[in-house]
């Protein structure tokens, strides 16, 4: 019997290929990764309770009451400051561990990328200038040499690929072997929440190398789908990566909040993780977008971690490290704002407008193999409790979902 291993990434044709060197230094920092998550994260609860409590308290004379007030007093602890400083490094040792391995073979990279894109029939949109908003061009997001969008990249496929490998990394295997666990989580929860819903026309907004994508087009194969995203370089490797996939998917640069496609156009509309990658300005646009381009009747489905609101305040400090360490300076306000008034505002009639949980179709997975397929133990998982850190097992990702109306 052959099983799969669910925490290791599938092979495909534009994937850089590492030597054994390099796969035992990219092994070790997801390795390193796992340690501070299973290792250094639960040390951090009782460092507050007790030490960083009290130091705060005879500092303020008064009880920390939110993650603001939490930070204040385990910033100075040095239990935090290893933990802090051993996940930077993580991060970082990813980034160049992956980076060896494209340098090392960039032009045979190339080369397969553009013979697994001509194997994919569907169209790749490239507008000849356009303007990557500041809010993803001024900083190295995740820490990712160059950003999402690179420095003068251009439309190299190199970018792509270490973000393909560089986040299945980082996310330490919980996105699945083909690092589409948030799309295939969300096609799940359609299946079972949706009532039968078949849209002909879906969108993915922010879709990077369009591994949520993906899943899109196995479970509505008759449906046309697009990915956008801002980085030229990103969206021409989305549609390299899908080809190496045997799918026929179309992938544009677009930005989300101006996008390229007439009214009432898709019956769909998606993202995985957009949300906290954009500014507090350009959200309201896209959630005005999303309503401009949905067909009456047609679904907006936003996938990301909870709102501040739906957190205790210690989780929403251990969540809120990502702002500090990790140059995601737009991860805390955006679970600050009110994404329901924002889809309100966007006109979305508000009794449609809910937040729900798809649970992780690789815990699903594993789970129910382990079990020989046992319902009771995919049931087990999807029940689970939201754990911080941001691919905690056994987590779920958090959908905000509205309806146009019919």
């Amino acid at each position: 019997m052959v099983v799969l291993n669910t925490f290791q990434q599938a092979p495909h044709a534009a994937l850089p290929k590492a030597n054994p060197e390099e796969a035992a230094r990219q092994e070790f920092s997801k390795s390193l990764k796992q340690f501070v998550q299973q290792g250094l994260l639960p040390g951090l609860g009782p460092i507050f309770r007790t030490r960083a409590t009290r130091r705060f308290e005879r500092e303020a004379g008064r009880a920390p009451t939110d993650r603001h007030d939490i930070r204040k007093a385990m910033v100075p602890d040095s239990y935090f400051q290893h933990y802090a400083a051993v996940n930077r490094i993580s991060q970082e040792l990813l980034w160049d561990g992956v980076i060896d391995s494209i340098d090392r073979d960039l032009d045979g990279l190339r080369g397969r990328a553009a013979d697994a894109s001509a194997q994919n029939k569907g169209e790749l949109r490239l507008p000849k200038t356009f303007d990557v908003p500041r809010y993803v061009s001024a900083l190295d997001i995740h820490c990712m040499p160059g950003g999402y969008a690179g420095h003068g990249a251009g439309n190299d496929p190199a970018l792509g690929a270490l973000y393909d490998r560089g986040v299945f990394l980082y996310a330490m295997g919980y996105t699945g072997p083909d690092n589409d666990d948030m799309g295939r989580s969300v096609c799940n929860y359609i299946k079972r929440r949706l009532n039968g819903f078949s849209p002909t026309r879906i969108l993915d907004m922010g879709c990077t190398v369009g591994h949520s994508t993906l899943p899109y087009k196995e479970l509505f194969p008759d449906a046309e789908i697009w990915g956008i995203d801002v980085a030229g370089a990103q969206v021409c490797y989305a549609h390299a990566r899908a080809g190496a996939m045997g799918l026929d998917v179309n992938f544009a640069q677009m930005n989300a909040e101006q996008v390229d496609f007439p009214d009432s156009h898709f019956d769909l509309i998606v993202s995985h993780i957009l949300l906290h990658e954009t500014s507090g300005k350009a959200m309201p646009q896209i959630f005005k977008e999303c309503h401009r381009l949905l067909s009456p009747g047609g679904y907006m489905i936003h996938a990301d971690l909870p709102p501040f609101d739906l957190m205790d305040p210690f989780t929403q400090f251990i969540l809120d490290n990502e702002t500090y360490y990790n140059n995601e300076p737009f991860w805390g306000a955006m679970r600050d704002m009110d994404q329901v008034k924002l889809a309100v505002d966007a006109g979305f009639p508000s009794d449609t407008i809910r937040f729900d949980t798809a649970p992780m179709a690789v815990m699903e997975f594993a789970a129910s193999a382990a079990a020989g397929y046992s319902q009771d133990a995919v049931d087990s998982v999807a029940e689970r409790d939201f754990t911080a850190g941001e691919f905690a097992p056994g987590g779920g990702w958090e959908v905000l979902i509205a309806q146009k109306a019919a």
